[in-house]
């Protein structure tokens, strides 16, 4: 089973394309799938969209009331996957953005390379149609190298992109390891840098494929803020070097 995952906040515009587009794409890969989309407390139309994409899709809709944040949206579609999943070590996990940026056509190469053998398939931005917000651009050029040492040993080396596909048995995993606390503390692609460094170690395989985003058919601003990223993945990176120096000290 693929299960796909989308958070959403706000996006009336695209999330019925997207789940549309997802349709015809499964529908000719022959995989079977579900969607689960998280709607982030949203003010428009985005739950009068998922209500009527409910009835023809093999989709979930979960709420928030109000909005709770992308880390907080990702860590509950996530910890819902794994508690429904029959198979985890067979199950796999896609997760991507609702503004339609990221083609669900992309999604066939990321299978592809899980049922190859790998654990986590990562995306990596190697093209883009149209040009980025410049705090866009700023992130994707710093985030490599402010958090490059984590996954030196991986070939992630795009950590900020969330279009993945993971094995859902590393999710459950990973989220046995955080216990009773957060899997993903920090906000916006941060969170996707954190659950790469948090599912990483329990992945036997980690493969990276290369995608395309589409900036012309973005319906909204970005809502990327690149100071607030930029300071939450700085505390994934010290994170990361407090537990390295804790197990060296062990």
């Amino acid at each position: 089973m693929i299960h796909i995952c989308i958070p959403a906040h706000n996006e009336e515009r695209t999330v019925g394309l997207l789940l549309w587009k997802i349709r015809k794409v499964m529908a000719e890969f022959g995989r079977k799938y579900r969607i689960m989309v998280l709607d982030d407390g949203s003010s428009d139309g985005t739950r009068a969209v998922l209500e009527r994409y409910r009835r023809v899709l093999p989709l979930t809709v979960l709420n928030h009331q109000t909005r709770q944040g992308y880390a907080a949206s990702l860590e509950r579609l996530i910890r819902d996957t794994v508690d429904h999943s029959a198979y985890p070590k067979r199950d796999a996990i896609v997760t991507l953005q609702a503004d339609f940026t990221e083609s669900p056509d992309q999604m066939v190469p990321l299978i592809k390379a899980f049922e190859g053998g790998a654990d986590l398939v990562a995306g990596r931005v190697e093209a883009e149609e149209g040009t980025p917000p410049r705090p866009v651009r700023l992130v994707r050029w710093l985030a490599p190298i402010l958090v490059s040492r984590r996954f030196r040993d991986t070939p992630i080396s795009d950590p900020v992109c969330g279009f993945r596909a993971y094995r859902v048995v590393v999710l459950k995993k990973a989220l046995r390891e955080a216990g009773q606390g957060r899997l993903l503390s920090q906000e916006g692609w941060a969170a996707n840098v954190e659950l790469a460094a948090k599912v990483a170690p329990h992945a036997r395989q980690i493969a990276e494929v290369g995608l395309q985003v589409r900036n012309t058919v973005r319906q909204r601003k970005s809502r990327l803020r690149a100071l607030s990223t930029l300071r939450h993945l700085i505390r994934v990176r010290d994170h990361a070097s407090h537990l390295t120096r804790k197990e060296r000290a062990a």
